[in-house]
């Protein structure tokens, strides 16, 4: 897998309305459209899905991830039977 380092502010606001995985420090991932990302970088999302462990824990609607958490963030392709 390779790694490109770039800039975060333009990054996500190309994303912003797409839908994204963002994964936490703690091991878990949220599936979900980013609605908006503030100054600080914390991140707003719409329609969002949890999993543990690949494993899909619920849907949990609006969600607020604060920007200390995120280990990272990547756009969501179309298939996403892979959430590794």
């Amino acid at each position: 897998m390779d790694v490109a380092v770039i800039n975060p502010k333009p990054f996500l606001s190309s994303i912003t309305g797409k839908q994204v995985i963002v994964k936490l420090k703690w091991g878990m991932e949220y599936k979900g459209y980013l609605v908006s990302v503030d100054r600080y970088m914390n991140l707003q999302l719409h329609s969002t899905e949890e999993y543990i462990d690949n494993c899909h824990m619920g849907c949990l609607g609006e969600v607020l991830i604060r920007c200390n958490n995120v280990l990272y963030i990547r756009e969501c392709e179309d298939d996403f039977s892979d959430m590794s």
